[in-house]
């Protein structure tokens, strides 16, 4: 059963269906009546919003009198700095833009599901699986990029070589299940904790929605958080020169 069509995507396949087709041709894939899904035009709109709200405060940044907005992100950056810092090592803060990048796009994806009428892009498996395989491809190309090929492969072997045709099979399965754990650890919190919410406010419209709408921004916190320390993890594995 397809999930409903909200007002937005509604919009979108009113009116911009070729365009959508377009895209669709584009990648081969077979044309559809109403081919703007929920999932796509939210993460266009996360998109949109991050593009906007960075456009506006650049020109306003200030070293003597700071505004409220250049705080909050001033905040986020010392985080994600002292997180890759003591994650990564000295050399985290050459990642910082992949990290920031993923934990305010994931941030605000999960958090735009609070707005009425608006659904989280990270509730769909396809966006989660997406953040995921980027995430894959980019601490493997930093690994390759930092180490070489031969050396980065060497990691796969483990440290005893005599023990190389076992770590070896082992290493790849692992690599490979990456993936998988943080796109369905992302979008089975957020699903739920989505879902879960929806009930709530479905059966009263009092103290107990305000309570679970509460716990909604902090799971979306602790995702986002997650993910990007999952990620500064991987990172770390693949470029650092420790035998």
């Amino acid at each position: 059963m397809a999930p409903e069509e909200i007002w937005l995507a509604k919009l979108f396949n009113d009116y911009l269906s070729g365009m959508g087709n377009a895209f669709l041709k584009l990648v081969g894939m077979p044309t559809e009546p109403r081919p703007w899904a929920n999932f796509i035009v939210m993460e266009l709109l996360v998109g949109l919003i991050i593009v906007v709200l960075f456009a506006f405060l650049r020109p306003r940044l200030s070293v003597d009198r700071p505004g409220k907005l250049q705080h909050t992100f001033e905040v986020i950056y010392d985080f994600v700095h002292g997180q890759a810092d003591d994650v990564v090592g000295h050399g985290g803060a050459n990642y910082m833009a992949f990290f920031g990048t993923l934990f305010v796009f994931i941030l605000f994806s999960n958090l735009i599901g609070i707005v009425p009428g608006l659904e989280s892009p990270t509730m769909n498996p396809s966006v989660t699986a997406g953040c995921a395989l980027v995430t894959f491809c980019y601490y493997n190309l930093m690994g390759l990029r930092e180490q070489g090929v031969l050396k980065y492969a060497l990691h796969f072997a483990g440290p005893i070589w005599w023990l190389a045709w076992l770590m070896l099979p082992i290493e790849i399965v692992s690599h490979m299940a990456r993936p998988l754990s943080l796109s369905v650890r992302l979008y089975a919190n957020m699903f739920a904790g989505e879902q879960v919410t929806t009930v709530f406010l479905g059966m009263t419209y009092l103290l107990v929605p305000a309570i679970f709408m509460g716990l909604h921004v902090f799971v979306s916190l602790l995702q986002a958080y997650i993910f990007m320390l999952l990620t500064m993890m991987y990172v770390s594995g693949a470029v650092s020169h420790e035998h």
